[in-house]
């Protein structure tokens, strides 16, 4: 029920009209000629947890520490019986003494009783607190939702961008596109659902699959920032898929160690340092030219405000990456 409808309810005289007030779930005051409260419904009393007895004939902006003694409210409120005007929608933020603070929409009317003549004012309230803070959630959702779809597409832009497509079928193209894109999307996944990951979890989660299990770790917790998830998780994909594809992974007899530490740079700068070392496996052959890879793994080290190493021995690439580190 609107302000409207109890407006023309309450003017009728009907019997039952106060008690349709008191049923109602919104706050309501009427006040007379003096803004004096003359009667409230339940809904007021047990909203502002007040009791009736101590707001009776009581000045309604007197009310409590003069919660509602606000000037402009006031003048709104003021000008309904000279004018006949209403106010309807009027917005209240306050830090109330008994709720906290809560946000109100205020409607006012003039209200003419049909016996006597007399007139008061009825003032209804209802409490937008929570559909403001679930519209301000949704608002900031769609806002996120639209901001990381934009990343996402500048993300598989720049996948076909830079994938070299010389000597690929059109199947081997897709399937290469498919797994970096697959593992991009992983890492965005996991920075979303946690601030931080651990890096050996993050390693493992970038080699699982065909040769896991010869993968051998070793070093301390390192805890890795939700920004740096997704460059580091394309960056050991590229080092693991070369693995398994021409180097140690791709033969039953060859393994993969992985050692990191954290050191002291220049000016006492601490370091991300990590050693990934390849043995057993087909003799190495330095490449002809750049590749994706080559460049992916280059160009998201200096994206990091870091280096890498990638030497290839015959006996097995060799890769060291350095990075600037901040403790979290």
């Amino acid at each position: 029920m609107m302000l409207e409808d109890l407006y023309r309810l309450l003017r009728s005289g009907h019997v039952q009209a106060q008690g349709v007030v008191d049923t109602m779930t919104q706050p309501i005051v009427v006040l007379d000629q003096t803004l004096c409260v003359s009667t409230a419904n339940n809904a007021f009393l047990k909203t502002f947890k007040v009791e009736r007895d101590d707001i009776l004939s009581q000045n309604f902006f007197d009310l409590g520490d003069g919660q509602w003694d606000i000037p402009e409210l006031r003048q709104l409120i003021a000008a309904v019986i000279p004018k006949a005007t209403a106010v309807i929608g009027y917005e209240v933020t306050h830090n109330f003494p008994t709720i906290g603070q809560r946000t109100f929409l205020v409607d006012a009317r003039r209200l003419v009783h049909p016996d006597d003549n007399s007139t008061n004012i009825l003032v209804l309230f209802d409490d937008v607190t929570e559909r403001q803070r679930h519209e301000a959630e949704k608002d900031f959702i769609i806002s996120e939702t639209r901001h990381r779809m934009k990343n996402l597409f500048a993300v598989v832009q720049t996948l076909a961008m830079q994938m070299d497509a010389e000597d690929l079928t059109g199947v081997d193209y897709r399937d290469r596109f498919l797994r970096r894109l697959e593992v991009t999307l992983h890492g965005q996944e996991i920075a979303a659902v946690n601030e931080t990951t651990d890096f050996e979890t993050l390693l493992r989660q970038s080699v699982s699959g065909p040769g896991a299990d010869r993968v051998h770790c070793e070093g301390p917790a390192v805890r890795i920032p939700g920004s740096k998830i997704v460059p580091l998780s394309m960056m050991f994909h590229e080092l693991t898929t070369n693995a398994l594809k021409y180097g140690a992974l791709s033969v039953p007899d060859g393994a993969l160690h992985v050692e990191w530490s954290l050191e002291d740079g220049a000016q006492n700068r601490p370091y991300f340092v990590c050693q990934w070392r390849e043995t057993g496996g087909p003799a190495v052959v330095p490449p002809k030219r750049r590749g994706y890879g080559t460049e992916l793994i280059e160009g998201t080290c200096r994206h990091l405000g870091g280096t890498v190493e990638l030497n290839f021995d015959p006996k097995g690439l060799a890769a060291i990456v350095k990075l600037p580190w901040e403790p979290l």
